[in-house]
């Protein structure tokens, strides 16, 4: 029997169906990918931005941070004096010290890493030995203190400028009884010291140990570990001799010896000891690392990684760090600011999944008829649903692969899963937007579709109940944040981070409810009228499909994370300035040493001439005033701050600063002026704008108060929490015409465009030390790290990407229903109506729609600042652990109105342009198209 012959099989009668639809709509098909790759991006960016910033924060911690709290030290005492003396000069002797630091270094648990070239080891005389040589400088008759140190590779770490290195010329012993040495330029400075001196240093017996000086050298990195570690390496210091009477000033310095000198320095009276300073290498530290790192620098100072630093270093030794400090304010801060981060994440998050759906229904909504079609004819809802993702995914996939691409080039330093996470979940949800509507309107086949009308339509229970249920949670997360706060204790928690995008969703319900009542009431009152144009716009408005809430809510979410992340950025700025304001009470601020060394005229004058000087007020300070016992007759050692101003100029200031704003006739005293030098009458009472503790001290009554400025009896005329003239909770304001000594401690300035330079001069040109401080630099100077500045940057990124999808909600929305409008257009032209008529009813049809998403978008924006505000707090977020971190106790969130106002204008705008655009296009193109019969738009 032959095989039967086989046939060939039938050729393939349709073109594939992905090639097809890219060739039918190619403009649709990349605007969709533009879309994807550009939330992909944001997606994952976010992520790589906060590792970015979180880990450049902590290396600029551990980097600003001075060497003598970040280096690890670990010491030990001197060989003990039960051992043998050669057994004692070998464990002082470099290599001994050097095969330790080696083994250290090979003992440090992950992620500790050393900076090897600014670490460094050695011995040092731990109590300062004093020098009587006569030479030496004593500016209050006391004998400068030396210390002695045996670090290694100075000449890896100086430049020689005057003599030769020191070094050892044989081998040293606890007899040796001459060394050499070397000292900084600013030692040599200093104590007078030149090369060839020599310094007699006590021993245990009766004989010296010489010193001496063979070179001077220059550090070559000042600021490094090797030399700031210990600052007296390089620099010496005043220090004061501890006494009750006046303070006593000598000098304290350090002496370079060569390495292999240990031994003889075992012989001194200084308790010398051993260590080793390990610097800390960040260059490779993340913010993951924190907290293996805290385990690490913990288990050094007190744990198995000191038991394996003894088993080398010896069972006596030590380690030293305030590595740990530096990690805890990082994590103080970072806690701080993760929380309000994140609220602008979830709020941009939701937004950009709604544009997404959107975008999903868009297309859906285009394609209706034809899948309707396709289901009609016998097509499974697995068949075109496979279609339909296959179709969506080769634009989708490709471009969400571009955004992660650019994610990662763009932001680098950061994990990658994160991010591939964050564009694979866009990709996912385009991918799977198309297909899952199109199964659930296609479920059945669909033969005609019921109108929608968003006017008529009735909420079903389903609806109703699932209302509720998200009413019920953003109550419940908008509560939790009021009341707890985004700084909670446990992590960020989404539920309150989410609590914006709740409240807009809430509102978005509401307003789509409460939408068809002014509509009506409109309709009813245009129907009146003459003209046609408003009645149908008005009547076409309110047949917009029920399902408008999806952009609706779009633009609330969209608005309100727009309007909270300049509210979060006006509330940093506002905190800044605030800072700014009480650091220096004014525009500028020109004082001596804490505000007691009187003002020349000269200077006075020479201030007031400067330019851009518009106000200057003369104050006199004076701290620790003792206060009179109270009421009670308990008294208070702690004194308070007397002030002497100008009543008038000082209430004037006191209003443009903002702080403790009063009348300057409550400052003004009965009677004439006291003369200068002269007592008052001693029935002479002073009023005086106190703060609130010392007028709870003063009492109601008229009070003695002594002072140098002059002794009064003070009577309380108001109080105020704040005073320009001290940043303090504890002070009293008087009129300086009613002081007996008066004198002008301190000027504060007031003026545009100060100029520094100028003011600099003249307080150069008084002979004294006096300081200028600028209110702008002060404010410069509170934005100074990545972690601060890299959180800024995200809520300038989730305005500029709210109010950017905002805008694109309003364009979807549009497009959704724009073949419809441009089929209306068309037939009513051929009825007689002109394109300016057209214009005006596109514009009325459209423009309830954008008002309430501009109006519902600034009320929701408003309300959501206000309810959220009690719980934020943005102190950390504007103010660093710097100098003007104490200075306020909170910093609110604030409403911006910029941020409230430009998105919902620009929705407006938006609005009326496309409507406008159009509305001229269809004007200036054939009605055939959309005339055609059987048409079914």
């Amino acid at each position: 029997m032959s095989a039967r012959p086989r046939l060939p099989r039938a050729a393939t009668a349709c073109a594939p169906w992905v090639r097809t639809r890219l060739r039918t709509a190619p403009g649709t098909a990349c605007a969709f990918a533009l879309l994807v790759l550009v939330t992909a991006f944001l997606a994952a960016a976010f992520p790589r931005s906060v590792d970015a910033y979180e880990t450049k924060g902590l290396r600029h911690d551990l980097g600003a941070v001075t060497p003598a709290r970040s280096v690890l030290e670990v010491s030990a005492p001197q060989p003990g004096l039960e051992l043998r003396p050669e057994s004692r000069e070998a464990a002082v002797r470099q290599d001994t010290l050097a095969t330790v630091h080696g083994e250290i270094l090979k003992r440090l648990p992950d992620p500790v890493r050393a900076d090897t070239a600014e670490s460094a080891y050695g011995m040092r005389t731990s109590t300062p030995i004093g020098a009587h040589e006569p030479w030496f400088p004593r500016p209050y008759g006391l004998d400068p203190e030396l210390t002695y140190v045996t670090q290694s590779g100075l000449s890896d770490h100086a430049t020689l400028r005057t003599g030769t290195w020191p070094a050892v010329h044989g081998r040293v012993t606890l007899e040796s009884r001459e060394v050499e040495a070397a000292v900084t330029e600013a030692t040599a400075k200093a104590l007078r010291i030149k090369a060839g001196a020599t310094i007699a240093v006590p021993t245990r017996g009766d004989d010296i140990l010489t010193v001496r000086i063979t070179g001077i050298v220059a550090p070559k990195n000042p600021g490094g570990s090797y030399w700031s570690a210990e600052p007296l390496l390089r620099t010496p210091s005043l220090v004061a001799k501890p006494t009750k009477e006046t303070p006593r000033y000598y000098w304290i310095a350090a002496l370079l010896l060569p390495p292999d000198a240990g031994p003889a320095l075992l012989s001194t009276t200084g308790q010398p000891e051993v260590y080793w300073r390990i610097a800390p290498d960040g260059s490779r530290l993340t913010a993951l690392d924190v907290p293996e790192l805290r385990t690490s620098v913990a288990s050094l100072e007190g744990g198995p990684g000191l038991l394996a630093v003894r088993d080398v270093a010896g069972s006596t030794a030590t380690v030293a760090t305030d590595l740990d400090e530096v990690l805890t304010a990082y994590d103080g801060m970072r806690s701080a600011i993760q929380p309000v981060v994140t609220v602008a994440a979830v709020g941009i998050g939701a937004v950009a999944v709604v544009v997404l759906l959107m975008t999903g229904g868009l297309l859906a909504s285009r394609r209706h008829s034809e899948l309707a079609l396709l289901r009609a004819r016998g097509g499974s809802l697995k068949g075109i649903g496979g279609r339909l993702l296959a179709e969506t995914a080769v634009t989708a996939v490709p471009a969400g692969a571009l955004g992660l691409l650019l994610a990662v080039v763009t932001v680098g330093e950061a994990r990658l899963w994160p991010a591939a996470i964050g564009a694979g979940a866009v990709v996912v949800l385009v991918c799977a937007a198309l297909p899952l509507r199109t199964a659930l309107l296609h479920r059945t086949p669909q033969t005609h579709v019921d109108r929608d009308d968003l006017a008529t339509a009735r909420p079903s229970r389903r609806r109703t109940v699932a209302e509720l249920t998200l009413m019920v949670l953003a109550v419940g997360a908008v509560a939790a944040l009021r009341r707890r706060g985004t700084g909670a204790e446990g992590g960020t928690d989404l539920l309150v981070s989410a609590a914006p995008v709740l409240v807009g969703l809430i509102a978005a319900v509401v307003l789509v409810r409460l939408y068809p009542l002014p509509l009506r009431l409109a309709l009813r009152s245009v129907s009146r009228l003459r003209g046609a144009v408003g009645f149908l716009a008005l009547a076409r408005a309110g047949r917009t499909s029920a399902t408008g809430t999806l952009p609706l809510l779009a633009l609330l979410v969209a608005l309100t994370t727009a309007a909270f992340g300049g509210s979060v950025l006006a509330g940093v700025a506002d905190a800044r300035d605030s800072a700014a304001v009480r650091a220096t009470g004014a525009d500028a601020r020109v004082s001596g040493e804490a505000d007691s060394v009187p003002l020349s005229d000269g200077l006075i004058r020479a201030v007031e001439k400067t330019a851009g000087v518009r106000g200057v007020a003369r104050i006199q300070v004076e701290y620790g005033v003792a206060l009179p016992p109270a009421e009670n007759g308990i008294e208070d050692a702690k004194g308070t701050t007397l002030i002497g101003v100008d009543p008038e100029t000082y209430a004037a200031l006191a209003r443009s600063t903002g702080l403790g704003s009063f009348s300057a006739g409550r400052l003004k005293g009965k009677g004439p002026a006291v003369p200068e030098g002269t007592l008052p009458p001693k029935d002479r009472i002073v009023p005086a704008l106190v703060s609130p503790s010392v007028a709870e001290r003063l009492g109601e009554k008229p009070r003695d108060l002594q002072s140098l400025a002059g002794d009064f009896r003070v009577e309380v005329a108001g109080t105020v929490t704040r005073t320009p003239a001290v940043d303090g909770s504890s002070f009293i304001v008087v009129d300086s015409a009613q002081l007996t000594h008066r004198k002008t401690t301190t000027l504060l300035l007031t003026g545009s465009a100060l100029d520094a330079k100028a003011l600099r001069a003249a307080a150069r040109d008084s002979g004294q030390n006096f300081a200028v401080q600028l209110r702008a630099e002060e404010r410069a100077t509170y934005v100074d790290t990545p972690m601060q500045s890299g959180a800024e940057r995200i809520y300038l990124a989730a305005i500029v990407a709210g109010a950017g999808y905002a805008l694109l909600a309003v364009l979807l929305s549009l497009l959704q229903t724009a073949p419809e409008r441009t089929t209306l257009l068309a037939r009513l032209r051929t009825m007689g109506l002109t394109s300016r008529q057209g214009g005006r009813l596109l514009g009325f049809e459209a423009l309830p729609q954008a008002l309430l998403a501009a109006g519902g978008g600034l009320l929701v924006g408003w309300a959501t600042i206000a309810l959220l505000a009690p719980g934020i707090d943005l102190v950390r977020l504007a103010l660093s652990s710097g100098p003007g971190a104490g200075l306020l106790d909170t910093a609110p969130l604030r409403t911006d109105p910029w941020s409230l106002v430009l998105p919902a204008l620009g929705v407006i705008v938006l609005t009326g342009a496309v409507a406008g655009v159009q509305a001229w296009w269809a004007g200036h193109r054939g009605s055939i198209t959309e005339l055609r019969a059987g048409d079914s738009r």
